[in-house]
């Protein structure tokens, strides 16, 4: 007989509202233990002296986080001129400083020559990994590792205040960019050095800002929760559908839906046309009218065992990341 997980079958997303300091995945562990959720995972972690939106996913909502990792984010970030850091951040020690002699129509210049596709050459600071450990563990060590500059973009960036040596901007990135990095850049283009002081994420994706929730508030709304009652935490989950928002959806019947849940590959209507290697939303449609999220499937051309179909509104799929609902929960 299977063991059965220790735990809730809660599924959802959380938009926490990351305070300074702390590390993402002690503040992940710290919102499963208060949903007593069966599993959990996080989006991208941000720096610890990082804040903003943290989407943390519940139950099988951890299946579709890579799509939010995938997705493009939105950064306030506060740059100091004038002075570089081991870190490019306040955490850092200082190594070099220089003043600050450029003027305000240079720093939009350089802040906006930024836009668009570039390469950019991960800090050793940072989370990525190398030989199965993050670049901090071997630079906190004093050991610097080759790193190949990555593609990234800048989508937007605004430049709301200039009151130097600071700077302050809105920065909509691809993922993998580091601002610590881009803020670095932008100082060594100045020729005085720039570090980040403030580092404030607003927008993950689609998620609004105003949905993000205090890490303080879901410890007092645990306290109203009770054993057989979780409401009070409940309500605040994001539907786990949305961290696929972007894909279109295919609705199927009762009889793809048994197919699909049995890992077969399924037809069923959707508004756009098929694209063969591209993710879509899968939802079952009952006669009420009601949908249930299935999963994402892949789109194919029609399997050998299905007839073809030449309706523009009916796309194959083969199920790739399924959801397992616990119907006891």
């Amino acid at each position: 007989m299977a063991r059965r997980k220790k735990g809730r079958a809660i599924n959802g997303i959380v938009l926490l509202d990351k305070p300074l300091g702390g590390s993402s995945n002690q503040l992940l562990q710290k919102v499963r233990w208060l949903y007593k959720a069966q599993k959990a995972g996080h989006t991208g972690a941000l720096d610890p002296l990082a804040s903003g939106m943290l989407p943390l996913c519940l139950g099988e909502a951890t299946k579709f986080s890579q799509f939010l990792l995938d997705a493009e984010k939105t950064y306030e970030v506060t740059a100091h001129l004038g002075i570089r850091t081991t870190t490019s951040d306040a955490d850092g020690e200082v190594v070099e400083e220089k003043p600050v002699t450029v003027s305000e129509d240079e720093v939009r210049n350089a802040c906006l020559g930024f836009l668009g596709k570039s390469k950019q050459i991960p800090s050793m600071f940072s989370a990525l990994k190398h030989e199965g450990k993050p670049l901090y563990h071997y630079a906190r060590q004093g050991i610097t590792i080759e790193r190949e500059a990555r593609d990234i973009e800048i989508y937007e960036l605004e430049i709301h205040r200039i009151a130097l040596p600071e700077v302050v901007m809105r920065v909509k990135c691809s993922k993998g960019t580091y601002i610590r990095s881009l803020v670095d850049d932008i100082g060594q283009l100045l020729g005085c050095g720039a570090y980040v002081t403030r580092l404030h994420r607003t927008e993950v994706a689609d998620y609004p800002s105003d949905k993000m929730v205090p890490i303080d508030e879901l410890v007092s709304l645990s306290e109203k929760c009770s054993e057989d009652d979780f409401s009070a935490l409940d309500d605040l989950l994001i539907p786990m559908d949305t961290a696929v928002a972007r894909l279109d959806a295919v609705v199927i019947d009762d009889a793809a839906k048994h197919r699909f849940d049995h890992g077969q590959s399924v037809s069923g209507q959707c508004d756009a046309a098929l694209k063969e290697s591209t993710f879509y939303r899968v939802y079952h449609e009952n006669s009420n009218g009601d949908r249930l999220f299935l999963g994402v499937g892949e789109g194919v051309i029609s399997p050998k065992d299905q007839p073809a179909f030449h309706d523009t509104d009916t796309v194959f799929v083969n199920p790739k990341r399924r959801v397992v609902y616990d119907l006891q929960a």
